[in-house]
């Protein structure tokens, strides 16, 4: 999760040098203008490796390995982005150095991007001996923070290989302070910069001192006034550092686009009043998991040219590849697996069974509770533009299946499942999957790793069952395997100090998984073994459950959420454990009363945390679910103003939902989507979700660029800052769960209006039905023709069907009129029936003539 970003400092660097300091109008101060020049810390952020050069950091030393061959001195380069320079100001650019063979050296300050403008550089004899070199320059440029400036050095032009170390990397002053600012320009009025839903609460954020209540203005895209009023003034909000202002326009309900709310001089970004842009998020938010494919070449049809890459680790050259991989040296497992598939975690290459079991049991979850509580048919068999979207199952089960496949191939021999799979050395940034030549290696088995193999398995099971029976039956399998190997080892931790290469994520109590796993082997199985453990922990009935919600190291609240969906305990308990989702809920609630910007998120303990928007949403989960279980509009009302925070109601101003939004996330970090780095990659791709503000600060970008900031206000979108702009897999599962669940709460205000009922009746036997169907139109106005369609939520075939023309395309049936039943008057019906083979209940929405229709 961790990596180096690369730009090539171009060959057309010019030299402006000088033999002693220059004198500038203003003193330069001491001011550190390079991250982690003394790699203390053993890593190597944010400095990065050009093509043919190799670098890690050791003996606190960084060291790069050099292909010889090249022909230039810049045709091999390490370097670092993002060094703010000041026009006319001096600055001293200083380091030691070695080399295994004698070479010259080149130290060079300029731009990262085209025109690739040189401020200075010095060529140096380094030599096997550390040595100190240095020089001064006065900058001809000016780059700001998070600008184009950059410090290299050229390593090439050598015929043999070498490797060249360099430590006490410094480039000392300026006279403006670096850092404390973020680049993105934020207003003072802030909305959601995509969308309100018409006949939801629509609210805006007002940054203003002024202690009393400000006028307001709602203008459509033409200008005209079409709605004001009075704000109420709230005070300092201190999560954000903004004074603030809340201002309530929802008494104003027109559908439409390019609508701006302004104060006095002061305007929002356009917003429009429409549901189609959270029903395109429900699939956008899902897209992003066919990208992260791993073991699959990502084809054009389905992301478009710009998006279109090369299968990665397939043992294609430079691969080495996951068909074979074996465990770490020092772990001697004696065995390999075949780890291919799955998705890659985040931003870098590696394959997590934490983060993957949570984020596939979210997209299964969104799928249950769609089937239990709403309208699973936006799932459908097509539903998303992926390879498997004509097979006759459920597209979000296809794209889940593509994980759980790989989630069953890290289950080791004994039952356990190993911790992750990754490259054995963190590799640069940008590094297309395809181009990735790290070997890959299995870090242990661990008991976390193997609840979630357990958990998601039983739950798949469950999904799968009216589906593929034997692949249901074999993840059962699996899921037992798992459970009674992690109550063998109920210890077994991942080593936290095990993050080179990849992340660690050490987790050292799994009594949550434990509730987790046995929460979703009871639902399947039923089984008194299952219910006893589930019974017995101190999780049971959502004892965990709190304002700070679940993630993939508290992932106990899963299991409650199973259990009150999935029928197996005493009605009391569920009872409780919905309650407890409502006491939760209305502590939210309670607490976003009070905040500037209306957000689902407890900052009380930790702060704004790393993957901050992933909990914001979680906790909107939570909301929703409170909502499913009491029908409270307010509720439902809190989980739209969780979406509205993360696409721009905030204090920065910002989508953090690249595509959705003026002001959107661009510069993902990201070893693909590295368009900030290399011009000819593209940017992330719409619906991937920023991690979001993170007080820790927990990277050298971060930390070079937002020292000081109020909680709300550290994010940068720099595709350097990995520790609040990366993205995730388990982030993104959680937009898709939310906005999945919001564009069903969203009404019918982008469906064509009904004017159709249809009536179901069917009879069934063990592996069949009949069934008669009665279409009315209640509409004004003659049908000439008509065509119905709906979903089998089973293994149901058409077999037969009368006073139609009917067809069958996976789950998806269609019947159009006969030459003789087309025409279907005002208030008229028109009956057709079918037989059919295979098991399942009754379609749960209809169209007619591409309208939804009303059921009987």
């Amino acid at each position: 999760m961790r990596s180096q970003p690369p730009r090539l400092l171009a060959a057309t660097l010019l030299a402006v040098l000088t033999a002693t300091s220059l004198q500038s109008a203003a003193a330069a101060a001491d001011y550190e203008r390079v991250l982690n020049g003394t790699f203390d810390s053993g890593s190597a952020d944010p400095w990065w490796a050009g093509a043919g050069v190799t670098h890690r950091v050791t003996g606190g030393e960084l060291c790069a390995a050099v292909t010889g061959g090249t022909t230039n001195p810049w045709d091999a380069l390490i370097g670092q982005n993002g060094v703010p320079f000041e026009e006319g100001q001096s600055y001293t650019f200083s380091f030691d150095a070695r080399a295994t063979t004698a070479q010259p050296v080149t130290a060079a300050a300029g731009e990262s991007v085209s025109p690739y403008r040189g401020i200075a550089s010095q060529q140096f004899t380094v030599s096997p001996e550390k040595q100190r070199f240095s020089f001064t320059f006065t900058s001809t440029l000016d780059f700001p923070d998070a600008g184009n400036g950059q410090v290299a050095f050229q390593l090439g032009g050598q015929p043999s290989d070498n490797t060249i170390c360099v430590d006490n990397v410094s480039v000392i002053g300026g006279v403006k302070p670096p850092g404390g600012v973020n680049p993105n320009p934020t207003k003072k009025v802030q909305v959601d910069l995509v969308a309100y839903v018409p006949g939801l609460p629509k609210r805006a954020t007002l940054v203003s001192t002024a202690t009393t209540p400000q006028t307001w203005t709602l203008k459509n895209s033409a200008g005209a006034t079409v709605a004001s009023g009075q704000s109420t003034p709230k005070g300092l909000d201190a999560t954000s550092g903004d004074s603030v202002h809340l201002i309530d326009f929802s008494s104003f309900d027109t559908a439409g686009t390019g609508y701006v709310l302004s104060v006095g001089e002061d305007s929002s970004f356009p917003f429009d009043i429409s549901a189609d842009p959270v029903k395109r998020l429900r699939y956008d938010s899902l897209a992003f998991f066919y990208h992260q494919r791993s073991g699959t070449p990502i084809e054009a049809q389905y992301v478009g040219e710009e998006y279109a890459r090369p299968a990665g680790h397939v043992n294609v050259a430079p691969n080495q590849g996951d068909n074979n991989v074996p465990c770490r040296a020092d772990l001697a497992c004696g065995y390999t697996l075949d780890v291919r598939g799955g998705w890659y975690d985040a931003g870098d290459h590696g394959k997590y069974v934490v983060n993957g079991g949570i984020a596939t049991w979210q997209l299964l979850n969104a799928y249950e509770r769609a089937s239990v509580l709403g309208d699973a048919t936006a799932y459908r068999d097509g539903s998303l533009n992926i390879p498997e979207k004509s097979n006759g199952v459920p597209d979000l089960l296809d794209e889940a299946r593509w994980e759980v496949d790989f989630l069953l191939k890290m289950q080791a021999p004994d039952g356990m499942a190993h911790h992750k799979v990754h490259d054995a050395n963190w590799t640069a940034l940008p590094t297309r999957p395809e181009l990735d030549d790290q070997p890959r290696r299995l870090s242990a088995t661990s008991t976390a790793a193997t609840l979630n193999l357990a958990a998601v398995a039983a739950q798949a099971s469950r999904l799968w069952k009216g589906v593929d029976a034997t692949y249901s039956a074999t993840l059962l399998a699996a899921a037992r395997k798992a459970y009674a190997a992690a109550k063998a080892n109920p210890a077994k931790l991942a080593d936290p100090n095990d993050g080179t290469g990849g992340g660690a994520y050490s987790d050292d109590n799994v009594t949550d998984e434990f509730y987790w796993a046995a929460s979703e082997l009871l639902a399947t199985t039923g089984e008194s073994a299952y219910r006893t453990d589930v019974t017995a922990s101190p999780h049971y009935k959502a004892a965990s459950l709190n304002r700070g919600g679940f993630h993939w190291g508290g992932t106990a609240p899963l299991g409650d959420i199973t259990l009150a969906l999935v029928p197996g305990l005493p009605a009391a308990d569920v009872a409780a454990i919905k309650q407890k989702f409502a006491t939760v809920a209305d502590e939210h609630l309670t607490a976003m009363a009070s905040m500037g910007y209306a957000t689902p998120y407890d900052n009380s303990t930790a702060g704004y945390v790393w993957g901050s928007n992933s909990t914001v949403l979680n906790n909107a989960q939570v909301l929703a679910l409170a909502h499913d279980f009491t029908g409270a509009t307010k509720y439902r009302d809190g989980v739209f103003e969780a979406l509205h925070y993360i696409q721009g109601r905030n204090p920065l101003s910002t989508s953090y939902v690249a595509g959705y939004g003026d002001q959107a996330m661009v510069n993902a970090h990201h070893r693909f989507w590295a368009h900030q780095n290399d011009p000819s990659l593209p940017i992330a791709p719409a619906g991937s979700l920023s991690g979001g503000p993170n007080s820790a600060l927990q990277d050298p970008v971060a930390q070079r660029l937002l020292t000081g900031c109020p909680q709300q206000k550290c994010w940068v979108d720099d595709i350097g800052a990995y520790s609040v702009n990366e993205v995730a897999i388990n982030w993104n599962s959680a937009l898709a769960w939310v906005s999945g669940w919001a564009a069903e709460k969203s009404g019918g205000t982008t469906t064509p209006k009904s004017d159709c009922e249809v009536g179901f009746t069917a009879h069934r036997w063990p592996d069949g039905l009949s069934a008669s169907v009665k279409i009315t139109n209640t509409g004004t106005s003659a049908w000439s023709s008509w065509k119905l369609g709906f979903t089998f939520p089973g293994t149901q075939r058409v077999t037969t069907g009368w006073s139609a023309t009917w067809s069958q395309t996976g789950q998806e049936v269609s019947a159009a009129n006969m030459s003789w039943n087309g025409k279907v008057d005002p208030g008229k019906s028109v009956y057709i029936g079918l037989n059919g083979s295979g098991a399942g209940t009754d379609p749960t929405s209809y169209t007619v003539n591409g309208k939804t229709c009303k059921t009987a």
